[in-house]
């Protein structure tokens, strides 16, 4: 269960500790591969694991850049006096954990989440932060995973990124599994037909999201889906997102049995 879980840390030291000490913990990898043993073997799911936690970490971490670049402040140092790579080790950390309770079961999975993960948070910290801040970071980590559920309003910038990019982890890759596995339907049919999603510096905007389709009934994947996640996210007018369709459409389902 090697997983090579590569996070651009950008000088973050911190971060740097976290993601080693992540990618060598033996529960936090055996959650990644329970989860998914739930969410793909189980339930015909797709990646709820390694490949999911790597693209939102990445994603979210990208997203809180550049908003601080934009003058946002995250939570963790308007309410507390600690600092933006603080924030940026609540937000990976806690698109790293947000998930694992896909290891006890799907349903009610971000509660789960919660239980799991404290001593976790506490391991990853060891040493890196006195007994105070790293109760801080801790909770602040729990407010960030369990705002990807979506009945619950994020209250920091931390846990709307996190939210945001758990939703922007579509591309067609993450449909594959309930797909082949045979799970034809609205779900599964518009997330093949995201081909891609980039996440840049907006002009206007601070944050743009490109999302490229192969197939229009990817719109189903981005009005009904996506759009909820965003709209709650506490950060909704500093995303914008532009939808390219293609003129010739890739044939997703060639035919279909009731």
């Amino acid at each position: 269960m090697a997983y090579c879980y590569d996070i651009p840390c950008g000088g973050n030291a911190v971060l740097e500790q976290v993601v080693e000490r992540l990618n060598n913990d033996v529960e936090v990898r055996t959650l990644w591969k329970a989860s998914n043993v739930t969410a793909i073997d189980r339930m015909g799911y797709s990646d709820h694991g390694p490949t999911h936690i790597k693209i939102v970490s990445k994603l979210a971490l990208k997203m809180l850049q550049i908003l601080v670049e934009k003058g946002m402040k995250p939570n963790i140092v308007k309410n507390y006096g600690l600092g933006v790579s603080d924030a940026e080790v609540v937000v990976v950390l806690a698109a790293s954990l947000h998930d694992i309770g896909h290891a006890i079961h799907r349903t009610n999975h971000e509660e789960m989440s919660l239980i799991l993960a404290p001593p976790i948070i506490k391991r990853m910290l060891e040493g890196l932060y006195d007994e105070a801040e790293r109760t801080i970071m801790m909770v602040e980590t729990m407010h960030a995973m369990i705002a990807h559920h979506e009945d619950i309003f994020p209250l920091t910038l931390e846990a709307g990124v996190v939210r945001v990019a758990d939703a922007l982890d579509m591309e067609k890759g993450r449909a594959r599994v309930p797909f082949r596995a045979g799970s034809i339907n609205i779900h599964s049919v518009s997330a093949l037909a995201i081909e891609k999603v980039r996440v840049v510096e907006g002009k206007d905007i601070p944050i743009h999201v490109d999302i490229t389709m192969n197939n229009s009934a990817g719109i189903f994947q981005i009005d009904e889906l996506l759009r909820e996640k965003i709209e709650k996210s506490g950060i909704r007018d500093k995303i914008e997102i532009t939808v390219h369709v293609p003129k010739e459409e890739t044939r997703i389902v060639e035919s279909l049995k009731l």
